[in-house]
């Protein structure tokens, strides 16, 4: 079968020697850089596999290798060789080609197929699929559709080693060169070499780092006008990526020069290049330029824009004032109506009285064109709406709801007995991003609620906004205490700001029902800068524990066995962990393999996919991260979450049960899109609500320690939060006000309309 050749190891064992074998199994994959632990089955019999490390991008299990590299040793794991580069050596016996086949490498060829194929063409078998594919069909059970997805398989697979051959080069990971392949195709690697820095705005996944890192081995100079407007782009991108909507000039120009490390000079006439307006026919500039209002109101800044974003804050403040201000109402008869009695008539529906300001809030939701409900928890919000929604039903109003997330809008249907649904499918947004509905073609509405407002960033909030039609009544509601939204923009909070042409109510008074809830009672604590009470409380517990790795695995503990056991709660659907941060012993990423293990462990006779530095089982808890148009019925979206319901090693998918009731399948080249999702950051957790919350607050995340971030931690519970960490880190946190506002101009530019 295999052989090994080259130099023994022993006293030449530094030198470059050769290896022959099949890829068994693999161990440990960074999907980043292409380092690699893997065991290979070498050809000595019983059942002997080696060891090797190193740069094995893009080797799939059930290949025959040919590695270069040197032998060397291990003080905890042996002897092993470490691959410096390698080839893909097709297998020279039946045997081997069964094992190739069935591994799982082919699309639609597992080891029952793989047996039929090799036992039918014997040692021909890679030729018939290489030059015969049609042949296939001579085997018993594989028909014309397998037959050709089987054939479609391997040419894909070849073109993609062909790209990563080439790719390994320049160490670009597995998962970005099947990404490569499959935006470019056959002119991948054109692409690659002669427009390098086009691979960071067509490609999710590459950064401008990584399409640097390409450009520089493909020979593209350090200080390129070309390079210097992709890092100035990049720059913007990530300011986008932190909230903001622009960033000032001279800030920019800073943060290009460090990420560049070019003149100064350079990176000023490489930026007004790309904000000369274009002529006619020609594309939009890379940037656009303004003078507005400084963010922390200081003198005017020269604020610089990615053209979608400066294109959205203008149409947003456009459109809302559009709506304010149009003499249309589709909802005529809140204009003169007997409030007296449409309020008896209520609260012989609800049973319920509504508190003054709840009062104010009805009669402007119902009487105004756009209109903000805000306040925090216990204090009505949801009532509010209720109510609101009553009386619009009650006079024919075609009402409709929506939230940034499915959880919410589950949660605005019960509330109301209507339907609810996500801003996405609402608007029901197409591949690219474009919405169905629009300024052309306007939702049929009333009136339209928009709960969890916080969430919603300047680019979501403008396709919305858009397509209320003129005379609807539109109605905010959320809480602007908490974390702004993920992207960017601060629209909530815009639309409250002082000179804000738009009407806003702040429900203030916390009823007492939600008094009793320690819950409710330690959400107002922190957001008023006090320390939450933990003593004596039945549904708010604090575990102290100062060192961050025991925080850590208590936090674990605390969620996968103490509360299912106290409460009854499930842990994988009732309990949610909610970390300050991704990285470090008590963050999301490492106690999402903790969770795992405790809640979904691996067992021999269930199916498991690795990718990367994760597995994915049937069982686990995910979350999508990243906006995917193309997914599912009208895209998969950041932050929704699901279940992985079934995983095919064969067709090399596996699928996920959403939280809006959708199964969405993902191919196996696609789980960087996909999460765990036991832990979660508190960022991510926006707009979502759970019976149970595990935060662990520990000084080992003490740059992120904020009041609005455990607030809104806090707030996502229904019944119970339990804060695993120190004191400390829970004072850091409490007396810590958010610095500084985003960079955004909407309400500079709503305040002029």
């Amino acid at each position: 079968m295999s052989q090994q050749t080259g130099a023994a190891p022993g006293a030449g064992e530094r030198q470059l020697a050769t290896l022959e074998g099949v890829l068994e199994r693999i161990t440990y994959a960074n999907e980043d850089n292409g380092y690699t632990v893997a065991r290979v089955d070498t050809g000595r019999g019983a059942g002997d596999l080696l060891t090797v490390v190193g740069a094995l991008l893009g080797a799939q299990v059930g290949e025959s290798l040919r590695m270069e590299g040197r032998w060397g040793s291990h003080p905890q794991y042996g002897k092993q060789f470490t691959v410096e580069n390698y080839t893909t050596v097709l297998p020279a016996t039946v045997q081997g080609i069964r094992r190739y086949l069935g591994s799982g490498l082919v699309k639609g060829i597992g080891p029952v197929f793989a047996d039929r194929i090799t036992q039918h063409f014997g040692m021909d078998t890679l030729t018939v699929i290489e030059e015969e594919p049609k042949r296939l069909i001579e085997v018993p059970g594989l028909g014309p559709k397998r037959t050709k997805k089987i054939a479609d398989a391997w040419e894909e697979q070849k073109a993609i080693k062909e790209v990563m051959l080439f790719l390994q080069t320049v160490e670009v990971s597995t998962s970005i060169a099947v990404r490569i392949y499959k935006k470019y195709g056959d002119a991948s690697i054109s692409v690659v070499k002669n427009q390098p820095y086009r691979l960071a705005a067509d490609v999710w996944g590459i950064g401008f780092l990584t399409a640097d890192k390409i450009a520089q081995s493909v020979g593209i100079p350090h200080d390129s006008p070309e390079r210097v407007k992709a890092g100035l782009q990049y720059a913007l991108s990530q300011a986008t990526d932190q909230g903001h909507c622009y960033l000032p000039e001279e800030r920019l120009i800073a943060d290009a020069v460090k990420l560049l490390q070019v003149d100064t000079g350079l990176v000023i006439e490489c930026l007004a290049d790309l904000a000369t307006p274009p002529e006619e026919g020609e594309d939009d500039p890379g940037v656009v330029r303004e003078k507005v209002p400084a963010a922390d109101g200081g003198d005017p800044v020269t604020a610089v824009y990615l053209v979608p974003f400066h294109r959205a804050e203008l149409s947003l403040a456009a459109q809302l004032t559009r709506l304010l201000r149009t003499g249309e109402d589709r909802m005529p008869a809140f204009r003169d109506v007997a409030w007296d009695k449409a309020l008896t008539w209520l609260k012989s529906r609800t049973k319920a009285e509504l508190a003054p300001e709840q009062e104010a809030a009805v009669k402007l939701a119902l009487t105004e064109k756009v209109a903000v409900l805000t306040g925090g928890p216990g204090c009505g919000k949801s009532f509010t709406v209720r109510s609101i929604v009553e009386l619009a039903r009650a006079r024919k109003a075609k009402v409709v709801l929506a939230a940034p997330t499915g959880r919410a809008a589950k949660r605005l249907a019960e509330l109301t007995g209507a339907e609810a649904s996500t801003v996405h499918r609402l608007l029901e947004l197409k591949p690219g991003g474009d919405a169905a509905y629009d300024r052309d073609r306007p939702l049929d509405a009333d009136l339209v609620v928009v709960d969890e407002a916080s969430m919603l960033d300047l680019l979501l909030a403008n396709k919305l906004v858009k397509a209320v039609p003129p005379g609807a009544h539109l109605l905010f509601v959320g809480d602007v205490d908490q974390l702004p939204s993920v992207g960017a923009g601060e629209v909530l909070r815009d639309l409250l700001a002082a000179d804000s042409p738009v009407p806003a109510v702040r429900l203030t008074r916390v009823f007492r029902q939600a008094q009793q809830s320690g819950v409710v009672t330690n959400a107002h604590r922190i957001n008023a800068g006090q320390h939450p009470l933990t003593d004596g409380m039945k549904d708010f517990f604090l575990f102290v524990e100062d060192d961050t790795e025991e925080a850590g695995r208590l936090t674990v503990d605390v969620a996968a066995r103490r509360i299912p056991a106290r409460f009854g709660l499930d842990p994988r659907r009732d309990v949610q962990v909610l970390a300050p941060m991704h990285r470090g012993p008590a963050g999301a990423g490492a106690l999402n393999g903790l969770l795992q293990q405790a809640v979904t462990p691996g067992r021999p006779d269930l199916p498991e996919k690795r990718f990367g530095g994760r597995v994915f089982r049937v069982g686990d808890k995910v979350t999508q991260i990243r906006n995917n148009y193309d997914k599912g019925k009208n895209g998969v979206f950041n932050g929704t979450v699901g279940v992985v319901t079934s995983l095919d090693p064969v067709d090399q998918r596996l699928t996920v049960l959403t939280d809006e009731d959708e199964e969405v399948p993902y191919d196996f080249d696609e789980l960087d899109e996909l999460a765990h999702a036991y832990a979660v950051t508190i960022h991510r957790s926006q707009g979502s609500e759970y019976p149970a919350v595990v935060i662990p607050v520990t000084t080992g995340a003490w740059m992120m320690l904020q009041r609005n971030l455990l607030y809104t931690a806090v707030t996502r519970a229904k019944k119970l939060v339990v804060l695993v960490g120190s004191r400390k880190a829970i004072g850091q946190a409490v007396r810590t006000v958010s610095a500084g506002r985003r960079c955004t101009a909407l309400d500079f530019r709503l305040a002029r309309q």
